[in-house]
């Protein structure tokens, strides 16, 4: 039936998918550019016009930059990215931001730009001393913003005082059956589109792990389901039977998940889940609560660690641990960290607090961390990798 859209404020069509671009392909240490351009322009074939990017995700923004003004189609598609207001600390900084973004994106306009990661009233209030109104306002006039808006980490009651604090075009907030009742939530979503405010989907597979980290129960109960759904997609249409979501972003990172996700939002539509949808949805939410240890999502927004623990790798083993089995999670931990030639544990915590302040799932890294190597690295598995880490890098 092709791509589905809903519109934004001004009633301009906005693709139900957008394209996630912090998880770019990868190659080495660096974005894949050849395979990000194949899915990208797959995905704006199949009718995707909402890109998301940002300052602070590494190679994004250049990368989109170079793709679209490659193929001549920056004009089809609309741009998202963001400001990082955590960084800013006066206008002359937010034009610094804004004009090197405009140049990595080879564009002289950013269709739909972002106060980054807000988490509270106060970092909104901090710009606006700082003169970020009319900062806005000069920039828009100049045509090089053309909507505003935020996205947000924290919790409903702070979303709503962010919500009313500015003449908002749209907003972004992490949403997904997991997360139905906390962050923004359900109440926030609600309250955007009693504004009249387009909401626009971040993490709706929670990193992938409503995919690939369900339980073993969750993935059979799915699999045994008559619709014949996929975990993806159970999530997808979940989130777009609300009609008060404008887009979901998926971060896309191979073409066979493009390919999916279009097929998916070219044919749903808003309100088809019955009872028998809602249920099956329940199920599964309790059976990811009863196995997940810890609400990581793999944003890695906490890295790089001053003390170079990689904590999305440790947590990542950690649920694995609870999700499918001891002796798997343990053997992820051991491959994915405990075998470099040197490996930064829980130990080496500085204590600094800084994973915890930039963390949007408001996790207690520190205790998490030290908790989670227990679990991981019993002396036996200590022993193991000292002996390991000799012997490979030897």
């Amino acid at each position: 039936m092709g791509m589905g859209h809903r519109p934004d404020r001004s009633g301009n069509p906005i693709s139900l998918l957008g394209f996630g671009c912090m998880r770019f392909a990868r190659s080495g240490s660096g974005i894949d550019v050849p395979r990000a351009e194949e899915q990208l322009m797959r995905a704006i074939e199949l009718g995707v016009n909402y890109l998301d990017t940002a300052y602070v995700y590494p190679g994004s923004e250049a990368c989109l930059g170079q793709v679209l003004d490659r193929n001549g189609c920056r004009d089809s598609v609309n741009i998202a990215t963001k400001l990082p207001q955590y960084l800013v600390r006066s206008t002359s900084a937010a034009d610094r931001y804004l004009d090197e973004e405009l140049s990595r994106l080879r564009t002289d306009h950013i269709d739909y730009y972002l106060m980054h990661m807000l988490t509270d009233v106060a970092s909104w209030e901090r710009l606006c001393q700082l003169g970020i109104e009319g900062w806005i306002d000069r920039r828009r006039a100049a045509g090089q913003i053309r909507n505003v808006g935020f996205s947000f980490h924290g919790s409903s009651d702070m979303f709503l005082r962010v919500l009313d604090a500015y003449d908002w075009d749209f907003c972004q907030i992490q949403y997904n059956y997991v997360d139905e009742h906390t962050q923004a939530g359900r109440e926030g979503l609600m309250a955007a589109a009693e504004r009249g405010i387009p909401v626009i989907i971040m993490e709706p597979l929670r990193g992938g792990n409503l995919v690939d980290g369900l339980p073993r129960a969750a993935k059979r109960l799915i699999d045994e389901d008559p619709h014949g759904w996929g975990p993806a997609e159970l999530a997808l249409r979940w989130l777009w039977d609300q009609p008060q979501v404008t887009c979901v972003l998926s971060g896309m990172n191979s073409l066979q998940m493009v390919e999916e996700n279009c097929r998916v939002a070219s044919s749903v539509r808003a309100g088809e889940f019955g009872e028998p949808e809602r249920e099956l949805v329940a199920r599964v939410r309790e059976l990811i609560a009863a196995s997940t240890k810890v609400g990581c999502t793999g944003c890695r927004y906490c890295q790089p660690c001053p003390a170079g623990i990689d904590i999305p790798a440790l947590f990542s083993a950690w649920n694995s641990m609870y999700l499918e089995g001891k002796s798997r999670g343990r053997h992820q931990y051991y491959q994915t960290v405990e075998l470099r030639d040197h490996p930064a544990f829980a130990s080496a915590c500085l204590g600094c607090g800084r994973c915890e302040r930039l963390c949007p799932q408001h996790i207690p890294v520190r205790e998490a961390i030290v908790e989670a190597d227990r679990d991981l690295r019993p002396p036996l598995h200590r022993l193991a990798g000292t002996v390991a880490r000799r012997f490979v890098n030897s």
